[in-house]
């Protein structure tokens, strides 16, 4: 069970290290640069949003550490970096933040493969929030191969979960094995 910085990965049964904040920021701040790498072409339509899958990973895993004004303000960044209507992916993010703390025992508690179904529903929640606030300033429906980095970053949330925690695994001394 999570207690203090510590949390265990329930669907494994492995204990982890406690958290640093540091750490947490950092992971936050590769997102955003992830999300920030100029791409084109059917590329950019199969990328993730790397920062909602990283604040959707802390939301759920560490709620106490991570919590509404980081995802409010990273998607304030995302919104002034993509030059998009200021404020739709700071609601978005932080819509899908509320949603994770609310599920996170859940999650925590499933499997991997259940744990995907309930991150893709997370990120189709988040982006049709944005699709909604671009539809209510004016904007035209862009198409079904929209939600398309939804389903990529469901496939991706076994990576993430993975690359996130290998920090945080305890390291093994030589002379106990």
């Amino acid at each position: 069970m999570m207690r203090g910085s510590a949390f265990s990965n329930l669907s494994t049964g492995e204990i982890l290290l406690p958290v640093r904040p540091l750490y947490i920021a950092l992971t936050l701040v590769a997102a955003l640069l992830l999300n920030l790498t100029p791409l084109i072409g059917w590329v950019l339509v199969l990328r993730p949003d790397f920062v909602a899958l990283t604040l959707l990973y802390w939301g759920i895993h560490q709620p106490r550490k991570v919590g509404f004004l980081p995802a409010f303000l990273l998607g304030l960044a995302v919104d002034v970096a993509d030059g998009s209507l200021f404020g739709q992916h700071a609601l978005a993010y932080s819509v899908m933040m509320f949603s994770a703390i609310a599920l996170h025992r859940r999650v925590a508690m499933f499997g991997l493969r259940h744990q995907m179904l309930h991150v893709l529903a997370i990120l189709l929640l988040m982006q049709v929030i944005v699709l909604v606030v671009r539809a209510a300033a004016g904007g035209e429906y862009p198409g079904w191969w929209y939600f398309f980095p939804s389903v990529i970053g469901a496939l991706l949330w076994p990576v993430t979960r993975f690359l996130f925690t290998i920090p945080l695994r305890s390291r093994r001394d030589r002379d106990e094995v």
